[in-house]
């Protein structure tokens, strides 16, 4: 069986070599590719005569896998699959697998450092140090005590409360589902309405799909206080940025926090958060740590071998 990994996953050449010798010595074929590609026909030419396929956060679309007829199975080094031509390989009998979990801990520690930068000033505390300032009006307030929202409450969603309570702040969360170990840790579960306008900082924990896609909208964003802190983490076009910078912009939000936009980095020149007050933006790196590249490697490279196994795990499509 041919098996090929379309892009680089963020791990030392070791680990993919490491993987390599074991699928040959089970008899495989594996190609590796060390750079990246959005083109179609590339992406294309990568894949044939693969029956296992194996990619990261470059989109696959429908292109690819119309002519990709040998393709059997696609391992996703993501948790989302939002950039994946879900839909075509339904119709082409395609499973996918994704690497749900890896990045729990590292998406849910990026979201507290913001947390503590919106409250306590750090990066502009350090521009002022630079400048020759003192600390002089730059206090800012604490976690503990603060009330917390939490909008999807799924594996990332749960990780951020947790952290959060740990600081002592109060949290509370919108999720479709109830899950009652969340109810054990003390967690409220709200409406969508009393998270917004209750909480001080709003962290959204949502996946994309046809049902999340722009669900933060102006109406929503203005139910958020003045003095609100709002944490994105998930994805970009769950919410409407350009209302977002609006609210921001006329002092009816009080600091957005970024790291997933409506397209990926870098942006255009001319997008709205890139002039909007009160923002510290990231450039969609809160899956990236060293140890959640490894964790990713591990799934990724196991979808594969159970998928060999005839025991396939992760899957989600």
């Amino acid at each position: 069986m041919k098996i090929a990994l379309l892009e680089p996953i963020g791990v030392p050449g070791s680990v993919i070599e490491g993987h390599a010798k074991k699928l040959k010595e089970m008899g495989h074929e594996f190609v590796y590719y060390d750079t990246k590609t959005t083109d179609s026909k590339e992406l294309a030419a990568r894949s044939g005569g693969c029956e296992i396929v194996m990619i990261a956060n470059n989109p696959y679309p429908a292109e690819v896998v119309e002519n990709t007829a040998s393709l059997k199975m696609l391992s996703v080094a993501f948790t989302g699959i939002d950039h994946v031509a879900v839909d075509a390989c339904r119709e082409h009998g395609i499973m996918i697998c994704n690497a749900a979990g890896y990045s729990n801990q590292t998406v849910a520690e990026l979201i507290i450092g913001m947390a503590v930068d919106a409250l306590r000033k750090v990066v502009k505390a350090d521009g002022i140090v630079r400048s020759g300032g003192t600390s002089a009006g730059i206090g800012g307030r604490e976690i503990c005590g603060r009330t917390v929202g939490i909008i999807g409450l799924g594996r990332i969603g749960l990780m951020t409360a947790k952290l959060f309570l740990a600081f002592g702040a109060r949290v509370i969360a919108y999720n479709r589902s109830e899950n009652e170990e969340a109810k054990m840790l003390g967690i409220e579960y709200r409406s969508l309405e009393e998270v917004l306008s209750i909480s001080d900082i709003v962290s959204l924990n949502l996946p994309l799909n046809a049902q999340t896609r722009g669900f933060l909208s102006k109406d929503r964003i203005a139910l958020m206080r003045p003095d609100t802190i709002f944490i994105n983490c998930a994805r970009g076009p769950i919410v409407d940025n350009a209302a977002l910078a609006d609210a921001l912009n006329n002092d009816r939000l009080g600091y957005a926090c970024v790291d997933v936009f409506d397209m990926e980095p870098p942006l255009p020149k001319d997008y709205p958060l890139l002039h909007a007050k009160n923002t510290l933006l990231t450039p969609h790196q809160a899956f990236i740590s060293e140890e959640a590249m490894l964790r990713r490697a591990e799934i990724v490279f196991h979808n594969v071998y159970a998928y060999l196994a005839g025991e396939p795990v992760n899957v989600c499509g």
